[in-house]
């Protein structure tokens, strides 16, 4: 037997011996705290996003004025979003409904006017807003390539911290998907410190926040 061999087969041995762990994660309960959704949108505005503040049965409102105040042509919809939401908008807005099967070209994605979206979870302390890409979310790349992205965000879904944040994810059990955090319009400086928006991801992001009835 070679000394490889040896090495394996002692490796072996104690394996069984030691007997199976413990299977699945064991995560540890944690009190997840509701997040102070002023101080969320304060942080929100300060990377320069555009925040809304409304309620529920006037989203669609809010999302039809948003979209004629930029001037958006075509608004790019993932499968799982609330149909109301598209209600409000006037006949000049074509609207695209995209699945996770639907093949699109990125100058496709690049040529939309905006992206629409619903939201996982949102962070208080750092204006963040969470992507699990589920129903109404969609693949990542219809929010990362469009240059606008139009996100609503449920007051309900916003907790004070990023170990909050990681808490209420793994509640949800999306650890086997792609996850997207969101903190502003896309920005990035170059070696002479000028800033310059939208080389990875939308140019402008505006954040409708659902406030509680």
């Amino acid at each position: 037997m070679s000394a490889r061999d040896e090495m394996l087969a002692r490796i072996r041995t104690a394996n069984a011996a030691a007997g199976a762990g413990p299977t699945g994660r064991l995560v540890p309960p944690v009190e997840v705290q509701h997040g102070d959704v002023d101080l969320f949108c304060e942080n929100v505005a300060d990377y320069r996003a555009t925040v809304v503040r409304t309620r529920e049965g006037e989203v669609a409102g809010a999302i039809g004025r948003v979209v004629g105040d930029l001037g958006i042509g075509s608004l790019l919809v993932p499968a799982g979003a609330d149909p109301d939401w598209t209600t409000a908008l006037g006949p000049e807005v074509s609207v695209l409904q995209v699945d996770d099967g639907t093949a699109i070209s990125y100058d496709e994605l690049g040529a939309v006017g905006a992206t629409l979206t619903s939201s996982s979870v949102s962070v208080a302390r750092t204006g963040t807003i969470i992507l699990d890409h589920s129903a109404g979310q969609g693949r990542r790349e219809l929010t990362l390539v469009p240059d606008r992205h139009i996100c609503v965000v449920a007051a309900r879904t916003v907790v004070d911290d990023v170990p909050d944040a990681v808490a209420r994810l793994a509640a949800l059990g999306v650890e086997q998907r792609p996850l997207t955090w969101i903190s502003g319009p896309s920005a990035t400086s170059d070696i002479e410190l000028d800033r310059v928006e939208g080389v990875h991801g939308p140019r402008t992001l505006v954040v409708i926040v659902v406030d509680d009835d």
